[in-house]
């Protein structure tokens, strides 16, 4: 399968660019994401994390 694929990304022009974008994306998601994490207050992550704990069970079992 990767042989394939090989022969296949060979044949393309430019076809390294495609792996640098993909990591680039990858890599900014995560930047983002801690940016606003680091950036959210500690009273909205204590509410957060008690999410599960505080409501009520949706599915009763009867």
């Amino acid at each position: 399968m990767f042989k394939f694929i090989k022969q296949y990304a060979e044949k393309m022009d430019h076809a390294q660019i495609y792996p640098l974008i993909s990591l680039l994306i990858f890599f900014g998601f995560f930047v983002v994401l801690l940016y606003f994490v680091k950036k959210m207050d500690k009273t909205t992550v204590q509410d957060l994390s008690g999410i599960p704990l505080d409501e009520k069970d949706p599915f009763p079992i009867n």
